[in-house]
């Protein structure tokens, strides 16, 4: 019996994703990003194992609240397609629930994977660290060039995305850098929604807690002037 890593679960989130939405967090992430606020997940093997018929049995515990708001099911992490096959199982059971499905991925994945889960998932949440593949490679260890791929492939299948960037003063917030993340975003089909992310240093204390050194520590949290600003220069 598959059995999945999980790290946490929030039963009533209104962020990712449409209305009500009961959020199961992946243990394990392919980025390092400077700013992650659930900095324990990163390790392939933490988390709490899990199968998913334990999974439906909890969800459907809110189905009521879901139909009532237009919610559902938000998988998130970490990253969900580091565990495939364990995420395609969860997802086949949830739709045939006929519960509203989500993925929430940082982007850095293959598309044979998303080819494997798409026909059973109605909305991707997909994460652009960076539009610059460099400043991104050092934000998050990765270049961007697979997130804004499965963005391009996703736009190309008819998928429902919410695109959103965290926005770091100093970092994500170049004049240039917001020109283009607009320009590459217009090209795109099937954006319900594109949002920018204030960051903040709530998660400081788990790096803290971990024994990590966190980078980032003299950057101030976003503020609400600063997303205007975002918003305005990049057109979105």
């Amino acid at each position: 019996m598959l059995k999945g890593r999980i790290h946490s679960i929030e039963t009533f989130g209104t962020v990712d994703g449409p209305g009500i939405r009961y959020i199961v967090f992946f243990q394990g992430c392919p980025l390092r990003c400077k700013y992650c606020h659930n900095r324990d997940t990163w390790k392939v093997k933490g988390g709490i194992e899990k199968t998913s018929d334990e999974l439906v049995e909890d969800i459907l515990k809110y189905k009521t609240f879901f139909d009532a708001s237009n919610g559902g099911v938000t998988i998130s992490g970490g990253e969900p397609t580091l565990q495939i096959d364990f995420l395609l199982e969860l997802l086949k059971k949830l739709k045939e629930k006929g519960i509203h499905t989500c993925i929430d991925t940082c982007g850095y994945v293959d598309l044979d994977k998303i080819k494997l889960i798409e026909d059973y998932v109605d909305l991707f949440l997909i994460d652009i660290k960076h539009i610059d593949n460099e400043k991104a490679k050092w934000l998050t260890a990765q270049t961007s060039e697979k997130a804004k791929e499965l963005a391009r492939y996703l736009s190309s299948r008819g998928k429902h995305m919410w695109i959103r960037q965290v926005l770091v003063p100093g970092i994500t917030d170049d004049e240039k850098d917001l020109k283009d993340l607009g320009d590459f975003i217009r090209t795109l089909n099937y954006v319900d929604r594109f949002e920018f992310l204030p960051y903040h240093t709530l998660g400081v204390h788990k790096w803290e807690e971990m024994g990590k050194d966190y980078e980032l520590k003299d950057v101030k949290d976003a503020r609400s002037t600063d997303v205007k600003r975002a918003k305005e220069i990049s057109g979105l």
